[in-house]
């Protein structure tokens, strides 16, 4: 049972099957378009938002530092992230590195979080999008029925039109063609950036230094909790997490974390990159770079514009503007924000959809979804599916309770792949690795720990209902997945998974 349960698919044999011509997809991406899907993903809500939520609450003007240790833990994740991009690319993210390396079983565990983590994430920024996009239509006043805009009308029917149309139009850009999707992505990444410039080189000349005074506030406890709402640190070990101070940098980085969420899906695309083993690393390292940058730099411009204390949760930077007597900026900001989030939609469809297609192309899900499209060579049918579903979810339902469930779902992957480099090293050191995580087993090694740490920093809801999702993948597994898994069927274990390598002690 444990050999079936743990067998590992070997590398060579991930690479032969994405030569198959019914399950290839189009190699068409290069190192730029990577880094502009990772630039697009990752810059959304969290520098729009966060970024005052946390000065107010938790760091005060530290909390650019707060931005650049969040930046650290994802950087650390990163680096693996780069070497199994490179050494494997294969669709799938880290579900594809889970099933070189830990096995089956763990491949799947990691592969049905990662379908939560898209899926929901997509719905999730549909429905802010939607959002900035209704307050952009009223400014112009142009109304939209309460019976399509999410709430409820007098009928008592509410459905969010704006959100499920969205999802539904990235969702034939994606059909039609991931080089489509990159062009489009560029232009709107273009506008988003240029934003998001405005914003730092004008907001430059409103800053009054005393603003930034005093720099880290003193300490103040945070009220003690007892309910799921409690991070789940304080319930286990009594640890009641501190806002301001020193520690208060560290819990504003937990919160921060969001605003990093999407960089791994751009090793979704690895399969459909022209030299992966140069550009995979490229392209996550310098989009990760390029957003940690611009996040330090907004946070530092916004608490110098307005006092840490005066910032408006809601929208920082539009207030920040009006404050200085400036509201047009608003507008501007808006209308960026609303840019920003259709990439971060449809990267993250673009994510959800490839591990999708990786997990039914190894026969974990139904096979009929690993069937690529004649003419445009991409997997249309789950991406169809898929699509689908997500813009229902988007148009009946808010989301807004479960959106710390993405991020939760993002640690593990970033436990799982960390753990996977330390242990390929260790049974495939033959393979080829254009890029090598430095420092290994250390690196790695922290980035477990700094991930587990934020995870811990999470409510107690969160993991409970991360639990009840992760029980019914289960439930698919042991009654569908393993008696029609490929690798099962075709008795392809390698003999690593079923005798497993001493130890090196010399």
């Amino acid at each position: 049972m444990s050999s079936t349960l743990f067998r590992t698919k070997k590398v060579e044999q991930s690479i032969l099957d994405t030569e198959e011509p019914e399950h290839a997809l189009k190699k068409s991406l290069s190192a730029l378009d990577l880094t502009v899907f990772g630039v697009g993903v990752i810059i959304g809500t969290g520098i729009f938002v966060l970024t005052g939520k946390v000065a107010k609450e938790n760091a005060g003007p530290a909390v650019s530092l707060a931005f650049v240790v969040a930046g650290v833990v994802c950087a650390l994740a990163a680096l693996c992230y780069a070497e199994f991009a490179s050494t494997v690319p294969v669709a799938g993210s880290a579900y594809t590195f889970a099933y070189a390396s830990l096995g089956e079983l763990p491949a799947w565990i990691i592969g049905w979080d990662l379908v939560l983590e898209f899926a929901l994430g997509t719905a999730v920024v549909a429905v802010g999008w939607s959002g900035y996009v209704r307050s952009l239509l009223d400014n112009a006043g142009w109304h939209l029925p309460d019976y399509l805009s999410g709430r409820e009308g007098s009928s008592g029917f509410g459905f969010d039109i704006l959100a499920a149309a969205l999802v539904l139009v990235l969702t034939a850009i994606l059909v039609i063609g991931v080089k489509l999707s990159a062009r489009v992505t560029t232009v709107v990444v273009a506008i988003k950036v240029t934003v998001v410039m405005i914003v730092i080189i004008a907001g430059a000349f409103f800053i009054v230094g005393d603003n930034y005074t005093p720099f880290i506030p003193k300490v103040q406890a945070q009220e003690a909790g007892s309910s799921l709402n409690a991070p789940l640190v304080q319930l286990i070990f009594g640890y009641t997490p501190t806002n301001f101070g020193v520690m208060g940098i560290f819990t504003a980085a937990s919160v921060v974390f969001f605003a990093f969420i999407g960089f791994d899906v751009v090793a979704t695309a690895a399969e459909e990159t022209k030299n992966p083993q140069r550009d995979m690393p490229r392209g996550i390292m310098g989009s990760l770079f390029i957003c940690t940058a611009l996040y330090v730099a907004v946070s530092i411009v916004v608490t110098g514009m307005q006092r840490y204390d005066r910032l408006s949760i809601d929208a920082p930077l539009a207030d920040a503007f009006k404050a200085t007597g400036h509201p047009w900026y608003a507008g501007v900001i808006s209308f960026g924000a609303a840019v920003g989030l259709t990439t971060v939609c449809m990267i993250l469809l673009l994510g959800q959809t490839r591990v999708f297609f990786a997990m039914s192309r190894d026969g974990l899900l139904p096979r009929f979804f690993s069937r690529v499209h004649p003419r445009f060579r991409t997997p249309h049918r789950p991406t169809i599916l898929l699509g689908v579903i997500i813009a229902i979810l988007a148009g009946f339902t808010s989301l807004s309770e479960l959106a710390e469930l993405v991020n939760i779902g993002t640690l593990f992957a970033f436990v799982v792949v960390a753990i996977g480099v330390v242990i390929l090293r260790h049974t495939r050191p033959d393979l080829p690795r254009s890029f090598r995580t430095p420092l290994v087993p250390l690196v790695p090694i922290v980035s477990v720990l700094a991930s587990l740490w934020l995870m811990l920093n999470l409510p107690a809801e969160t993991w409970l209902r991360f639990a009840v999702w992760m029980v019914i993948g289960f439930g698919v597994y042991f009654l569908y997945g393993r008696s029609h898994s490929r690798l099962g069927r075709h008795g392809e274990t390698t003999e690593a998974a079923v005798h497993p390598p001493r130890p090196n002690t010399q």
